[in-house]
């Protein structure tokens, strides 16, 4: 919107029909809008969302307005209907009927159940809503009643009239009759006689006029109260403005404001100042100041028609309706200005400086003491309010800067008697953008042509500098000598002394910079996003950002620290620390601005100047700070004295590599179990699977042994889980024979062939092979073992069963090696480790009640081993919990397991308890056995141990952190975050064409390198910004190289554009339908890169859109020529290359002349002819054109119209034409008729039609609600 004076502050913006009713609600940052199309729209105009349409209405709704306090909206049409809505229900809860002409106005009474409305009936009607019926008909204009009004404090209605008067009626009476003592009554009944024509009418001796106001020339347009004052304004097709005070017995004008030069629609009084407001047909709003009678404001629209005027009784928040739409806007800023200082020496306590009514005052948190310091005189202009304070503790200084006369500054000396506060002291004043205190008499301001200049404290310049860019806005303190310049996206820390840049960090629309107390700490705060920055000597280093969908309004860094930031929003306190996380405090019931922090409590200002503490609770920040600064011991307090749990501090801790302190919260044992085996804690483990004894418990607890090379554990889990195949085996790598013969005799009573053959031949025992193949009917196979063996005896037996073709093949052949298992030359009790030594939280949890749990690790061997005797087979002289195994006897127990492997064993009556391996008694092994450390190799105290460096996060962990952008997630692998990303951005709910895209990105990530030999191969993450990437422990300046890039795109378009000229459309679908699904992975690092990127996917929907239409032509319409053209002419009208467009045209103009459609195909020549087609093209389009004059005419009727703009519905292939209602696609905003919401594209096949998400994002710095599309406006409804 352009102004003939100045800019008010746009708020919220839509488009769409034309708007004639608005109403805020009272409470929620809600609006209703009243369309001319009969459409009523509830926007959120906080968060910039639709919330619920309202479509009952037949033709133009007109009035529209919100209850006070109950879930209702009413509205009033052209159909002579007022309708009364339940917004919670989403319907329309009943019908008042009575008005016989167009309702211009309804609006709820305060407290009374009433609804006033105006009609071009040339009446005012009162309805009771809840008796539902007419209370009143309020007669006396003689033309259209074209507004009404309550009075909000009084008995009193306004109503406007055309018949150029405004009325103001008493309704006392109607309220004494209706609400009074006996309660209410229906007004058809009147003494028991129903009076004739109640039912149309109503009463209409319980309201009379009051006041007639007679002054305007023409008919009356709109009249209002005033919120507070006896006044009445009014607007007229005589294009003024007429004010008018009443009292007890009259009314009278009391002056005229012209200014307007059409008819005025609406004027209202502004609720908080002594202003008024009105719009007008002259496409302007106008701002009168009360007790100057004058003008101050003119906002205009270039093409848009003001029709209605809302107003919010609460907030300074205004809204207008015009022909295209509206917008909720304020005139100027609420914020108030403000500074801190922290105070210069060690016992100086921190105030607060800020403006409030005209007074610069000083507020000291620490002693609540609120004094006045100076009187300021404020300037002239609807922008004289100051907007930012700079203050010079050494030399009292003030720097006031304010947006009068385009940009100013005025310099004061504080008084240091606070006495003299109410004197208005002498200031210097000068021209400039902005102004800030570089040193201790000097300051600098940003001229108004972009020149930095140094002035003394008498406001003389001098040294005069080029900032760092031309094109520089606005300059933040950064420190003595330095500032912080903002120029477009850049934010570019300046050496005034130097006379040159010392770093640069990008961010966009950054409004404040708010400084940590170490001078290396600041935040920049724009209007959706938060981004922290550490300063170093030679460059800003982004540490996190935080971005928001609702404005962000200021913040503080938290007390004594550089780790956590404090920050609000217009309904919440929130935190950001420097790792990237962030989490909400509290919420706001109004917006504050924070001043500073203090312990639990922040001091800050509202709206109105007022200072106010809030309490709050920081301890969720203050843990995760110190679990990122490893301070342990703060950790376990809070954890001790907190009620901080929970499944989200859980998977937060689990998420950022801290399991172990998890293990701290945790009772339940599945979970306690869970977190143990990811942080290796073996202890606490097995004992939760002790308690747990689940299959897969012991499972994970054998891997995680296995992997620790604690294989007594492993033995045990492999026991618990009856994991016959994987125990022998680590028998076998143990080199425990001993116990490979027990499992050896086991397999042998379970009766399995295959385990009975493994551990022969684990322990080399070469007659147990033989004799498990003769038992398997296998006399080659076991001919072959006695031979190659050795065993002739065997041999000879066995012989005579094998056939005599088969006795040459069996034997050994020449230089065959017997295969013998390796010979154990090292036997303990687990295998040697690196000893380790134990960090803060590994071990058992340790609790008050535990005192007798030693501190030091157990180092003794284990006597032994895990189940030592309990699975000795000797001759029957080892038990297993008192039971005779007696294996010689024929007494085979139950096998593994005990009982319930009775029947698997054979075992009978008379069997024991048999191998019950799940009940090994471990009561021996105390706590050792489950030390990670064993014995090792013998040696090695504690003066032995190793400490390894602790791991740094990788570097795919840190995208994952830092990033919001779904090409970096996918680089990192986090597949999951990205898709639901994508999701949430612009509906993508068809993954599967996404693969090839997401294993490209992910692969082209990473990189490896060979090291030493035998030694693995080393994964590298790749950084597209290795130029500038320095390492460091964060690594939060690396950025994740992602192969999808811009030139990649125009390549992979290249190819198919090349598809596309040769015909080869198949192809050329694959590869643009591939392009454009690889946008959403793509990564850029500046604007101009996310302008082609967005031009990119514009070429890939437009040549997928033809390929279609093209292909769809082709292949379902070759038999109907009618549809055939008309599909060839839609596709003419595709955004294509001037080549591709000149194939179309040819196309679609032999088609239509075919078809004998002569004026269309003459059409498609003249167009073909504008792009200078070759010599052969140019004199068939000429001949075309000689014969379509000759023959004017079309044979068939297409849908086609080629004056009206339009696009093509890619699912029914039928155009949709300018102010036809349409939905599009959440990704590549592919245009579909409405039918079509909620499926799959049919363009980009990924992503839902119709879905309203917060916009893709490509870059870092991007802003997370954006317009993905161009000309979304101009078809969109």
């Amino acid at each position: 919107m352009s102004s003939s004076s100045t800019e008010f502050l746009t708020k919220f913006e839509t488009k769409s029909n034309r708007v004639k009713g608005l109403s805020f609600h009272p409470k929620r940052p809600w609006i209703v809008a009243s369309l001319h199309n009969g459409v009523i729209q509830l926007w959120d105009y906080r968060m910039g969302t639709l919330l619920d349409r309202f479509e009952e209405h037949e033709g133009p709704v007109r009035g529209v307005n919100f209850h006070k306090n109950q879930p209702l909206l009413v509205s009033g049409g052209d159909d002579y209907k007022i309708k009364v809505w339940n917004y919670k229900l989403r319907r329309c809860l009943f019908t008042l009927l009575g008005h016989l002409d167009y309702i211009r106005t309804v609006q709820f009474h305060h407290d009374y159940p009433w609804i006033v409305s105006s009609s071009d009936d040339q009446t005012v009607r009162l309805w009771d809503w809840q008796a539902r019926n007419c209370l009143s008909v309020l007669t006396g204009h003689n033309h259209y009643v074209m507004s009404v009004q309550f009075h909000p404090k009084d008995d009193l209605i306004v109503s406007a009239s055309l018949d150029q008067t405004v009325r103001v009626w008493d309704v006392s009476g109607l309220k004494k009759k209706s609400v009074g003592g006996s309660g209410r009554r229906d007004s058809t009944e009147e003494s028991g006689t129903p009076k004739i024509g109640a039912d149309l009418f109503g009463s209409t001796d319980t309201a009379q006029v009051k006041y007639l106001l007679e002054g305007h020339d023409r008919g009356v347009n709109w009249a209002s109260f005033h919120p507070s004052l006896p006044l009445i304004v009014s607007g007229a097709d005589d294009r003024q403005v007429k004010l008018w005070r009443m009292n007890d017995t009259k009314a009278w004008e009391v002056d005229t404001l012209r200014g307007h030069v059409n008819n005025v629609s609406c004027v209202m009084f502004h609720p908080k100042q002594e202003l008024i407001i009105s719009n007008s047909e002259d496409k302007s709003i106008r701002v009168w100041d009360m007790s100057k009678r004058a003008g101050v404001q003119t906002f205009r629209r270039e093409q848009d028609r003001f029709w209605i005027l809302g107003v919010h009784q609460e907030h300074s928040l205004l809204a207008a309706g015009h022909d295209s739409g509206m917008i909720v806007f304020k005139l100027e800023r609420e914020r108030p200005a403000f500074t801190v200082n922290e105070g210069g020496s060690a016992n100086a306590a921190a105030q607060v400086l800020y403006v409030k009514d005209r007074y610069l005052r000083m507020f000291e948190p620490a002693s609540a003491r609120d004094i006045p310091l100076l009187s300021i005189r404020r300037a002239a202009g609807p922008n004289g309010a100051p907007r930012t304070l700079a203050y010079n503790e050494a030399e009292r200084g003030l720097l006031m800067c304010s947006d009068a006369e385009g940009g100013s500054y005025e310099l004061y000396q504080i008084p240091k008697d606070a006495s003299r506060a109410s004197e208005t002291p002498d200031s210097k004043r000068g021209l400039g953008l902005a102004a800030v205190f570089v040193a201790r008499n000097r300051f600098a301001v940003l001229d108004k042509s972009r020149q930095i200049l140094v002035k003394n404290l008498s406001n003389e310049v001098t040294k005069k500098l080029s900032p760092p860019h031309p094109n520089t806005d606005l300059i933040f303190f950064a420190g003595t000598g330095m500032l912080l310049c903002k120029a477009e996206d850049k934010i570019t820390l300046f050496d005034l002394q130097q006379k040159r840049p010392m770093g640069e960090i990008t961010c966009a629309n950054v409004k404040y910079v708010v400084w940590a107390s170490d001078m290396k700490h600041f935040a920049l705060l724009s209007k959706h996003a938060v981004v922290l920055v550490r300063r170093d000597a030679q460059k800003l280093e982004h540490l996190a950002t935080v971005h928001e969908t609702i404005r962000v309004k200021s913040g503080v860094w938290e007390e004594g620290s550089t780790r956590a930031f404090i920050y609000t929003t217009l309904n919440h306190v929130k935190f950001c620390i420097t790792q990237g996380d962030n989490g909400i405090i509290r919420t706001l019931d109004a917006p504050v601005y924070l001043c500073k922090a203090a312990g639990n409590k922040l001091y800050c200002l509202d709206r109105e100047g007022n200072t106010k503490t809030l309490s709050v609770d920081k301890t969720e920040f203050q843990f995760k700070t110190a679990l990122i600064d490893r301070k342990y011991d703060e950790v376990l307090r809070i954890i001790k004295k907190s009620k901080l749990c929970g499944q989200a501090i859980i998977g937060y801790l689990q998420k950022k590599g801290f399991p172990e302190v998890a293990l701290q919260f945790v009772k339940d044992e599945k979970t306690r179990f869970n977190l143990a085996v990811e942080c290796g804690n073996i202890e606490v483990a097995l004992q939760s699977a002790t308690a747990l004894e689940d299959k897969d418990c012991w499972h994970k607890l054998g891997v995680e042994a296995l992997r620790q090379g604690n294989h007594q554990i492993v033995e045990m889990a492999y026991q618990k889980t009856k994991d016959f195949e994987r125990l022998s085996f680590l028998y076998l790598l143990t080199g425990n024979t001993e116990k490979l013969t027990k499992m050896l005799r086991i397999a042998e009573m379970r009766g399995d062939v295959m385990g009975r053959f493994h551990n022969a031949l684990y322990l080399g025992d070469a007659q147990e092979r033989i004799k498990v193949l003769r038992e398997q009917h296998q006399p080659a196979l076991a001919y072959m073992a006695a031979q190659a063996h050795g065993l002739t005896e065997l041999a000879a037996e066995i012989e005579p069963m094998v056939p005599e073709e088969h006795r040459e093949l069996c034997k050994p052949p020449a230089g065959a090696k017997l295969l013998f298992p390796p010979t154990p030359i090292f036997r303990d009790n687990n295998w040697p480790l690196l000893r380790v030594s134990k960090g803060y939280f590994d071990g058992p949890v340790v609790t008050e009640a535990d005192g007798d749990v030693g501190g030091d690790e157990l180092d003794g061997d284990i006597g032994g081993g895990w189940g030592g005797d309990d699975l000795d087979l000797g001759d029957g002289g080892d038990k297993v919990e008192g039971a005779d195994l007696g294996a010689e006897d024929g007494d085979e127990g139950g096998g593994w397991g005990g009982d319930d492997l009775d029947a698997e064993l054979g075992g009978g009556e008379g069997a024991g308890a048999g191998w019950d391996i799940d009940d090994l008694d471990l009561g021996d092994l105390g706590g050792a056995a489950a030390s990670g450390g064993g014995g090792g190799g013998g040696g090695g105290g504690a003066s032995g141990f190793f400490a390894p460096p602790t791991m740094g996060t990788s570097a795919t962990l840190r995208w994952q952190q830092n990033s919001s952008v779904p090409g970096e997630l996918i680089a990192a692998g986090s597949f999951s975050a990205a898709m639901d990303l994508l999701n949430r951005q612009c509906g993508v709910v068809n993954f599967a064409p996404l693969k090839p895209v997401f294993l490209s990105v992910y692969s082209g990530a990473q990189s490896l390198l060979t090291g030493s030999p035998g030694a693995p191969l080393l994964e590298c993450a790749m950084h597209r910004n290795y130029e500038n990437y320095v390492w460091s422990a964060r690594g939060t300046d690396g950025l994740p190289a992602v192969c999808i890039t811009v030139p990649a795109l125009t390549e992979m378009i290249k190819a198919g554009y090349k598809s596309f000229t040769e015909g080869k459309l198949p192809e050329a679908l694959t590869k643009f339908q591939y392009a454009l699904q690889a946008v959403l992975a793509a990564c850029v690092d500046s604007k101009q890169e996310l302008d082609e990127l967005r031009e990119q996917m514009g070429i890939c929907r437009e040549y997928i859109t033809a390929v279609v239409l093209e292909t769809t032509r082709r292949e379902q319409y070759k038999d109907d020529p009618t549809r055939n053209v008309e599909l060839a002419a839609y596709l003419t009208h595709c955004n294509l290359q001037p080549l591709h467009l000149l194939i179309s045209l040819r196309s679609a103009m032999t088609s239509a002349v075919k078809l004998k459609n002569f004026n269309t195909a003459a059409s498609f020549a003249r167009r073909l002819l504008e792009l200078n087609p070759k010599a052969e093209h140019k004199e068939m389009a000429l001949k075309v054109l000689k014969i379509c004059d000759q023959n004017k005419s079309n044979a068939q009727e297409l849908q086609y119209d080629e004056r009206n703009p339009f696009v093509v519905c890619t699912s029914t292939f039928k155009p949709i034409y300018r102010g036809q209602p349409m939905s599009r696609c959440g990704f590549c905003s592919a245009p579909f008729s409405p039918p079509c919401k909620g499926k799959l594209c049919t363009i980009c096949q990924v992503a839902e039609i119709g879905f309203k998400g917060t916009g893709l994002t490509n870059s870092r710095q991007q802003r997370s609600k954006q317009q993905v599309q161009s000309d979304i406006g101009d078809f969109d409804d």
